[in-house]
């Protein structure tokens, strides 16, 4: 079945541009100038995948994201956001706010498709399989039963929660404000200490397998679950 991206960016020549690139990859291409016409293209129908420009004319991409994640139906959705902002603050805002990825224009239309492609793969095969995997640790998500080296390891709800959603984003750097809005919710009054100590459990009951160091601590931000 063709995948359907909304595009939302309020300059023309870039929104025409990347809506001819992929169609001509046989997505079919919604699109929308600014953040209100996204929100009623959203209500109307819900696409596979949202590319979001962050300088939006009514309300920032920032804002359009939060908004999507605090929709019960649409919080699930892969969204990428593109911005003339290169520097790493800004990236790491994105992707506190809810973002799955982020590209600094100009935008190679070619990595911008392989990053659809690979962010459609990975919500397909959590929506098909319910089983998600990464190197020797696998999930299946509706038993709530986890291996690791084919051995079963017991979790609390929370730390297998943490894990899926580790497992969800492998290689990639989740803040912790991300983790508490997916793990918590968006309304949880917790403390973002909670996400460390949560963290400290998982890696406990990875040791005995010597996985525990796969769960890396990037110091100021959040965490990533990699073998690097």
């Amino acid at each position: 079945m063709t995948k359907q991206i909304l595009i939302v960016e309020d300059d023309p020549a870039i929104r025409e541009m990347m809506v001819f690139s992929l169609a001509n990859a046989d997505f079919q291409v919604i699109k929308a100038e600014n953040g209100t016409q996204a929100l009623e293209l959203l209500q109307q129908k819900r696409p596979d995948l949202v590319v979001i420009d962050w300088g939006l004319p009514d309300f920032s991409g920032l804002d359009l994201v939060a908004m999507i994640r605090r929709d019960d139906v649409l919080k699930d959705l892969p969204l990428i956001m593109l911005t003339a902002r290169a520097e790493e603050r800004d990236k790491i805002k994105g992707l506190e706010y809810g973002a799955d990825d982020y590209l600094t224009k100009p935008v190679s239309v070619q990595e911008l498709i392989a990053r659809i492609n690979a962010h459609l793969r990975r919500a397909q095969g959590f929506e098909e399989n319910r089983q998600l995997d990464y190197q020797s640790i696998r999930m299946e998500v509706d038993s709530h039963r986890v291996w690791v080296d084919e051995q079963a390891v017991n979790l609390s709800l929370t730390e297998f929660k943490l894990l899926k959603l580790l497992l969800q984003n492998s290689e990639k750097l989740l803040s912790r404000e991300r983790i508490l809005n997916h793990v918590w919710g968006h309304n949880a009054t917790v403390e973002d200490r909670t996400v460390d100590v949560h963290i400290l459990r998982l890696r406990k009951a990875l040791k005995p397998f010597n996985k525990e160091r796969w769960i890396k601590t990037v110091r100021g931000v959040g965490y990533q679950l990699t073998r690097c």
